[in-house]
C-alpha cells in the first residue's frame, strides 16, 4: 500500500460532494418497513407509553397511516394484532375474522401497492404471552416426561400454518414467523403451497435472540409472557454459530427473506449471514433500540435525526 504523502485518504472527504461521489452505502425509504400494531374498534388511536410516538391503531386509522406511509415512499407494513380475547391456543391468530386479517384486508383494499407484512407468532393472542401452546396436562400433545410450561414444539406448527393460510388469504404478500420454533418455515410452505398460495412469501426471523431490548414492544404488542421467558425458544445473545445454523435451516426449508432480530447489538451477526447465504436480508431495529434514542433525544442528550439515520445506515452497511 502507497504511503503518506502520496495517499491521502483525506482528498475523498474534501466537500459534500466528493463524499457522496464515494460513500459505499446508500439509505433510502425503498429500505424501510414500517410497523403498526392495530386493535379492534374504530378511530382508536392509542399512544404507546414506552414508545414515543408510536401508537396502536384501529383498522380505519391503520388504513390511514399506511396511506400516509406510501405516500412517503414506505413499501412495506408490518402488521402486529392485538385482539380482544386471547386463549390458550391463541385462537384470534386463525380467525378470518380476526385483527390481522382485517387489517391486511382493508390495507390493501385501500393502498393496493403496500406491501403487507404478517408478524406470524401466537405470542400476541395467547393468554399466557408465550409463543404457542404449553405442556399443561389436556394442552394437545401434553408430555408429562417433559416440565411443564414448555412450548411444545409440533403443535404449535400445525398453528402456525393454519394461521398463515388465513392472513394470506385476507390480502398478506409476506408471512414472517418470528416465534423460532423448529421447522416452521417448511410447516408455513408446505401450508400455503397446499392453499394455492404458492406465490406468497416467507420473510424468516431467522436469528432472532432472547434480548432485553425487546420490552417496549411487549408494552405494544401487550404480550408479556405470564411467566418465565422466552430463552427456551429465542436464542442465547452469546451464540454467533447456532445463529448460523438457524438461518441454514430456514434456507433448507424455503425461506425466502432472512432476519436478524434485534439489529443493533448483532452488527457481526448481520454480516456473517450476508456472507454466508444470498437471500434478502432484513435487520429489525427494535422497540428497545427505538426507544432509547428517543429518550435521549428528550432529555437534549443526543441529535434524534442524526442519531436515527446513523444506527440505520450502520445497519445497511453491515448487511441488511
Amino acid at each position: 500500500m502507497t504511503a503518506y504523502p502520496a495517499s491521502r485518504p483525506r482528498r475523498l472527504r474534501l466537500n459534500e460532494n466528493m463524499r457522496r461521489l464515494v460513500r459505499e452505502t446508500s439509505l433510502s425509504t425503498d429500505n424501510l418497513i414500517a410497523p403498526l400494531f392495530v386493535r379492534h374498534g374504530r378511530e382508536v388511536i392509542r399512544p404507546i407509553g414506552s414508545m414515543p410516538g408510536q401508537s396502536q391503531l384501529s383498522v380505519d386509522m391503520a388504513v390511514r397511516e399506511a396511506e400516509t406511509l406510501a405516500e412517503m415512499g414506505i413499501p412495506a407494513v408490518l402488521l402486529f394484532g392485538i385482539p380482544d380475547h386471547k386463549d390458550a391456543v391463541g385462537s384470534e391468530n386463525f380467525d378470518p375474522e380476526g385483527i390481522v386479517p382485517q387489517a391486511a384486508y382493508a390495507i390493501k383494499k385501500a393502498v393496493p401497492e403496500m406491501l403487507v407484512i404478517s408478524d406470524m407468532c401466537c405470542c400476541e393472542y395467547t393468554d399466557h404471552g408465550h409463543c404457542g401452546v404449553l405442556n399443561f396436562a389436556g394442552a394437545e400433545g401434553y408430555n408429562e416426561r417433559i416440565p411443564e410450561g414448555y412450548l411444545l414444539n409440533d403443535p404449535t406448527l400445525s398453528i402456525l400454518g393454519k394461521a398463515s393460510v388465513v392472513h394470506a388469504q385476507a390480502g398478506a404478500d409476506i408471512i414472517a414467523p418470528s416465534g423460532m420454533i423448529d421447522g416452521m418455515i417448511g410447516t408455513i410452505r408446505s401450508a400455503l403451497d397446499k392453499a394455492g398460495l404458492e406465490n406468497t412469501a416467507i420473510m424468516s426471523y431467522a436469528a432472532k435472540y432472547s434480548s432485553a431490548f425487546y420490552g417496549p414492544f411487549r408494552d405494544a404488542a401487550e404480550s408479556p409472557p405470564s411467566f418465565g421467558d422466552r430463552s427456551q425458544y429465542q436464542m442465547d445473545p452469546a451464540n454467533r454459530l447456532e445463529a448460523l445454523r438457524e438461518v441454514d435451516l430456514d434456507v433448507d426449508e424455503g425461506a425466502d427473506m432472512l432476519m436478524v432480530k434485534p439489529a443493533l447489538a448483532y452488527l457481526d451477526i448481520i454480516r456473517q449471514i450476508k456472507d454466508r447465504h444470498n437471500l434478502p436480508l432484513a435487520a429489525y431495529q427494535v422497540s428497545g433500540e427505538y426507544s432509547m434514542v428517543k429518550a435521549a433525544a428528550e432529555k437534549g442528550w443526543i441529535d434524534e435525526r442524526r442519531v436515527a439515520l446513523e444506527t440505520l445506515m450502520s445497519i445497511r452497511r453491515a448487511g441488511a
